[in-house]
C-alpha cells in the first residue's frame, strides 16, 4: 500500500479507512456483547452516586461569576472600565479589531 509522502509521513487513505472499519467492528462487537436485560427509561439510565439520590439540575449548575471570582476580583478596575465600551454587538468587535490592527500597522510601517 503506497501512500502520499508528506515529509512527515505517509498518509494512506486506504489504511485509515480499514482502521476505521476496524474500529467501528470493534465497538460493534462490545456492543452485541452487552447486557440484554437493560431497560431504557428505568432505575438502570439514573446514574450511580453511591446510593444517594441525584440532586435537582438547578443546584448543580456553577455560574461563571463564581468560578472566577479570583479573577474578576483581582482585576476589578479594569472590568469596571471595559463593561462601558462592551456592547456585546459583532460589527463593534470588528470595528475594534481592524482599528486597532491599522494602528499596528501603521506603527510597523513607521518603525521600518
Amino acid at each position: 500500500m503506497n501512500g502520499i509522502d508528506t515529509g512527515f509521513g505517509v498518509w494512506n487513505p486506504i489504511a485509515w479507512t480499514l482502521l476505521f472499519a476496524g474500529a467501528l467492528v470493534i465497538a460493534w462487537v462490545f456492543r452485541v456483547l452487552g447486557r440484554s436485560d437493560y431497560k431504557r427509561g428505568s432505575e438502570q439510565t439514573k446514574a450511580f452516586l453511591s446510593g444517594n439520590e441525584e440532586p435537582e439540575p438547578e443546584k448543580l449548575h456553577v455560574r461563571g461569576d463564581h468560578l472566577y471570582w479570583g479573577l474578576v476580583d483581582g482585576l476589578a478596575g479594569y472590568y469596571r472600565r471595559i463593561r462601558a465600551v462592551h456592547t456585546g454587538v459583532l460589527s463593534d468587535y470588528v470595528a475594534w479589531f481592524v482599528g486597532v490592527l491599522g494602528v499596528v500597522l501603521i506603527i510597523l510601517a513607521l518603525v521600518r
